[in-house]
């Protein structure tokens, strides 16, 4: 016979205490909360409102994540919070990080996880600044290029160099 709320509740406070997260004297305050818990989750469950398997025993519907990045908003499939931007911050506080957030909903590593227009502004800035250019290997390739195209236009340049006539050998000039 299966067990009331009431007993699974209670079963799982006394667990609780034994595990020593739950202090004996909020044994009743507790007992209250998951009571609450536990009948809110069977009511979902009735209703097939339930975030997992839903009550006809089907998989629930893949969560589709283009529709969390509108363009002045992402919204964290996790919590459901928007934001401009999922920072590491806010991921690490769902103990993810980017690269496991895409693996989990299926979005691709190239995809930025921010607003489109936040993405677009950034994209405009660096096009703007060109960042590479200041680099130092960036700057030095460009002069070593430079003085190449220059060395190659000074030879282009420079006049050809005359032959000397070649001098015939004394076997040469009896024949």
């Amino acid at each position: 016979m299966p067990q009331s709320i009431l007993e699974m509740a209670k079963d799982l406070i006394m667990a609780q205490i034994q595990a020593g997260r739950v202090p004996p004297e909020d044994l009743q305050q507790a007992l209250e909360h998951t009571y609450a818990s536990l009948i809110e989750l069977k009511m979902k469950e009735e209703t097939g409102a339930v975030g997992g398997v839903a009550g006809n025993g089907s998989a629930p519907a893949p969560v589709d994540w283009k529709k969390s990045i509108t363009k002045n908003a992402i919204t964290c499939l996790e919590c459901g919070r928007t934001f401009k931007q999922l920072s590491t911050r806010h991921l690490r506080e769902h103990g993810l990080d980017g690269r496991s957030y895409r693996a989990k909903y299926g979005i691709p590593r190239t995809q930025p996880l921010s607003a489109r227009v936040t993405t677009a502004r950034r994209k405009q800035i660096v096009e703007e600044t060109r960042p590479w250019e200041k680099a130092a290997r960036y700057r030095a390739a460009r002069e070593r290029d430079e003085a190449e195209q220059m060395e190659a236009a000074a030879k282009s340049a420079a006049p050809p160099k005359k032959r000397r006539p070649r001098q015939r050998t004394a076997a040469q000039s009896r024949s």
